[in-house]
């Protein structure tokens, strides 16, 4: 197990902004999305959603340690976001995403759809998702000649 989700306050904006550059770093530098990736994304920005009245924002730890975050966007008529979620490189591909979903739809219980996206590029992303039981939307966005992001949405009926 060791895996648990610890509801973030502003305090721990500069902590998120610090792992949010790290885990999308090898992104940027590989796309060059400079407008759209989380790693280009300022403190100030971070610190601004903090005061979003429908922004949660949870610190993922992993056994003690803090290794990422995720952020859940309450929108109408109980459908929510996750923009972004991001885990430490050196913690990525131990199955620590599928159980923050999981922990994550657990919390929002209410919910009858959730909306992400991801790069369209990035196969490990794109199968998680669906493996998760995230369906594409049909709807894709070309940020430049190397990425194009790509919009999933995953329904439940309650």
């Amino acid at each position: 197990m060791g895996v648990s989700l610890c509801k973030a306050n502003s305090d721990d904006a500069v902590t998120i902004h610090e792992m949010q550059v790290k885990a999308f770093m090898p992104l940027l530098e590989k796309y060059q999305d400079y407008d759209t990736n989380p790693a280009n994304e300022s403190l100030e920005r971070i610190i601004a959603r903090f005061n979003q009245p429908f922004t949660d924002y949870y610190l993922i730890k992993y056994f003690e340690d803090t290794i990422g975050g995720i952020r859940v966007v309450k929108m109408s008529n109980k459908s929510y976001r996750v923009s972004p979620i991001f885990i430490l490189p050196e913690h990525q591909g131990k199955g620590i995403a599928q159980k923050v979903f999981a922990k994550i739809e657990q919390i929002y219980h209410d919910a009858k759809l959730w909306e992400l996206d991801t790069i369209m590029q990035e196969k490990g992303l794109c199968y998680l998702y669906e493996k998760l039981g995230y369906k594409k939307t049909g709807e894709t966005k070309k940020i430049n000649d190397k990425i194009t992001i790509v919009f999933y949405e995953k329904s439940h009926s309650i």
